[in-house]
């Protein structure tokens, strides 16, 4: 008997909510009506099609698009990734452009493992992306890496190392500790522009592990 009295009322609630929300919408609609009237017999009513806010001289102005790329920003890189290389040729490093590197990307050596690119990068830049192939060596942990590294590079006829690029010297430190181990200087190049400038060329990029098969983007032309 309790359960039956309780829904009862359960029921009977739920009546009242729904008959006060159709009064209130008839309500409003009512009073919409009657102001729009009074509106338009006024002399001085408002007009609904008028800008009644135009914009000021302080008006916050639309964002405008992300303008492309300028023949002044393009000229910037290129002025960094020249500094870049003339720093690298002041530590007695030799710096490979794009070209150059794309070059022994394709050459047949590279996959007779007789030129060896180097990622200079850590595990979660290197596992995002890098070139094909390339062996990682995280400079900081030389001891996790070095015992792969090595043997490819002491092979090789042509070590390229790369991080980042531009401004990013983790190559460099990564090239001069390969030097250091007793790699010849006249086969360890940098490629200045690193990985930003290979994948905004649109290059290959091999995402996991080395050798991993996940590669993404077109082959070199």
């Amino acid at each position: 008997m309790g359960e039956t009295t309780t829904a009862g009322k359960a029921a009977r609630l739920g009546s009242q909510a729904r008959a006060i929300l159709i009064e209130s919408l008839l309500v409003a609609a009512a009073g919409l009506a009657l102001a729009l009237a009074a509106n338009f017999a006024s002399p001085r009513g408002l007009s609904l099609s008028r800008n009644y806010f135009p914009p000021t001289a302080n008006s916050p102005k639309p964002m405008a698009a992300a303008p492309h790329p300028g023949p002044s920003e393009t000229n910037g890189v290129q002025r960094a990734l020249g500094e870049a290389a003339e720093r690298l040729r002041q530590r007695g490093l030799q710096p490979l452009h794009g070209q150059e590197t794309l070059q022994l990307f394709r050459d047949p050596l590279f996959a007779q493992a007789l030129i060896v690119f180097v990622d200079a990068r850590d595990d979660s830049h290197y596992e995002a992306g890098h070139i094909p192939g390339a062996y990682q060596f995280d400079r900081y942990y030389p001891e996790k890496y070095l015992p792969t590294v090595l043997p490819a590079c002491t092979i090789a006829t042509k070590i390229v190392v790369y991080c980042t690029g531009g401004t990013c010297e983790d190559s460099e430190f990564a090239a001069t500790t390969l030097k250091e181990a007793g790699m010849p200087a006249d086969k360890v190049f940098v490629y200045v522009g690193g990985i930003t400038e290979w994948t905004t060329n649109g290059w290959p990029v091999e995402s996991g592990e080395r050798n991993s098969g996940k590669v993404r983007g077109p082959n070199p032309p």
